[in-house]
């Protein structure tokens, strides 16, 4: 079996009306061209360091403009939709958002809803430093959702640092990993590709990483800039496309059949065996 997706690579700010309107056209184009399952990057609807700019414009998800638009917009389309994240209240008496992804079906419903489990709490040196749990609140259930081409397992950027998170969706039946980001620069020139290549390798599935890139404006706190490369990956390892950098729509070509054929010839999720950890000291 085919499937035909769409990588949509953003250069999102902090204004939601700007960015839907800007991946609408894309998703829009990407359709036109033959996609069957396009992918949006993390924090479609917002990139911002600001939490006042993000509690005036967040909305929680039943009143979200951009959800209701995408979904209005993939139903009229008839494709399927990785909404990779959108920032959103969540309610919670702290104040913290979620960063929640959203799996839309070729009518318009949501098929799934993930959170992001691992927040990204990093000390990258040079005065860069993030501190996502502060702002948002972190999930705890892995996700998987069935879609016409298959099954997909749920993730969000950090994520790709803890493989026992796609073990975990690629024994559930995972043919495809979704890895929606908002990279840093710093890490993205080091770490991009080579761990979303040992994820696809270790479970033998697709990866699709949607991807932010570029100087993000802001006009309330710290500008950000990201990495872009999105990219699409086999169960082999092998790169089957890489945006590199700029905004636009990247199409790649899937044979779900070769997810099979790349458990068969290294049949680790089989092979697996429990053991005890070592004592610590």
């Amino acid at each position: 079996m085919d499937l035909r997706a769409a990588l949509i690579q953003l250069n999102g700010c902090d204004d939601p009306e700007a960015n839907l309107a800007d991946t609408e056209g894309l998703i829009r184009q990407a359709a036109a061209e033959g996609a069957e399952l396009v992918l949006t990057p993390e924090v479609t609807n917002i990139v911002s360091a600001s939490r006042t700019v993000q509690n005036r414009r967040l909305a929680l998800e039943a009143g979200d403009a951009t959800l209701a638009r995408l979904r209005e917009v993939t139903a009229e389309l008839g494709i399927w939709l990785s909404l990779g994240s959108l920032a959103l209240l969540s309610g919670d008496p702290d104040g913290r958002f979620v960063n929640r992804q959203f799996l839309i079906g070729a009518d318009g419903a949501i098929r799934a809803r993930y959170d992001k489990i691992h927040m990204f709490d990093v000390e990258l040196g040079g005065g860069e430093s993030y501190r996502e749990s502060k702002g948002y609140r972190p999930g705890g259930q892995a996700v998987t959702a069935d879609t016409p081409w298959g099954r997909l397992g749920l993730t969000t950027c950090y994520d790709m640092r803890f493989p026992a998170l796609y073990r975990a969706l690629a024994e559930a039946g995972a043919a495809i990993l979704t890895v929606p980001s908002a990279f840093t620069v710093t890490t993205g020139r080091a770490h991009w590709e080579v761990l979303l290549r040992a994820r696809a390798i270790e479970t033998g599935a697709f990866v699709l990483a949607a991807a932010q890139w570029g100087h993000h404006a802001a006009s309330r706190g710290r500008a950000r800039e990201t990495h872009g490369h999105s990219i699409a990956i086999d169960p082999w390892g092998r790169v089957l496309a890489d945006a590199g950098t700029g905004v636009g729509v990247t199409h790649v070509a899937l044979d779900l059949d070769a997810v099979a054929e790349a458990r068969t010839k290294i049949p680790s999720l089989a092979n697996s065996r429990k053991f005890t950890p070592p004592h610590r000291a």
